[in-house]
């Protein structure tokens, strides 16, 4: 059965149902220069800005066992940190710095002298994680939960040094 309106959709290709839709580029001139805008076939449009990708300055950094790409006036959840809300700590841990048109420094593994300023804005707990442990025939169950401590930071300022 062929259906016009689906014409090129993965609803219209038999078993190639993982084939995605076809993609039409085109270019769409703009205040800072041209984008390229991508859009397939009855979804909405999303525009892809090739130029736009270095404008803020971002670092990634560890805290906890994990790494979190950063910028300014981003709000991240990490793993607990000791401190009030309203409180400024220094994250020395940065792996990496870049955008705003300057090179990107990687560290080998951290940068010397780069720090990302953050001021603590809550100290809470994660949602509840049940543990449910059974053996069967057995009549044995344990139920346990557990809710991790978290702290969300804003970052106020990133130093590249």
């Amino acid at each position: 059965m062929d259906w016009p309106h689906l014409a090129g959709t993965a609803l219209n290709r038999g078993n190639d149902s993982w084939i995605q839709p076809e993609i039409r580029p085109s270019r769409v001139d703009t205040p800072q220069g041209t984008a390229i805008v991508r859009a397939t076939h009855r979804r909405p449009v999303a525009a892809v800005l090739r130029f736009a990708w270095n404008f803020k300055m971002f670092a990634v950094i560890r805290t906890g066992g994990k790494q979190y790409r950063v910028a300014k006036d981003d709000v991240i959840k990490v793993e607990k940190l000791d401190g009030e809300a309203g409180d400024k700590i220094d994250l020395t841990d940065v792996l990496m710095v870049g955008g705003e048109g300057a090179a990107t420094k990687v560290g080998a593994p951290v940068l010397a002298g780069a720090s990302v300023k953050a001021e603590i804005i809550e100290q809470g707990r994660s949602r509840k994680v049940l543990i449910f442990k059974k053996k069967r025939r057995q009549n044995y169950r344990r139920r346990a939960g557990h809710r991790q401590h978290e702290t969300f930071l804003k970052i106020t300022e990133i130093a590249a040094g």
